[in-house]
């Protein structure tokens, strides 16, 4: 069993608010719409490149399409 990665990611919220379909973003960006429900979904992280492009498609910054949890502070 794939262990889903601990990126999430704003992606639906964003295409849905650029009225983009999935098979229109994954056309745009040059994956599968099966790669991108799985990009959607967070059972697969995009490469670097990919989520550049991811970005880029909505002229947003990756901070603001994916999420990566900061780890608990430790107290010394």
């Amino acid at each position: 069993m794939v262990k889903p990665t601990r990126v999430s990611n704003s992606i639906r919220v964003f295409r849905e608010d650029a009225g983009m379909t999935q098979a229109e973003l994954a056309r745009t960006i040059g994956v599968t719409r099966q790669t991108l429900i799985a990009i959607e979904q967070g059972r697969y992280s995009p490469t670097l490149e990919l989520a550049f492009q991811i970005a880029r498609a909505f002229g947003a910054g990756l901070d603001d399409l994916f999420q990566y949890p900061t780890p608990p502070r430790t107290e010394d």
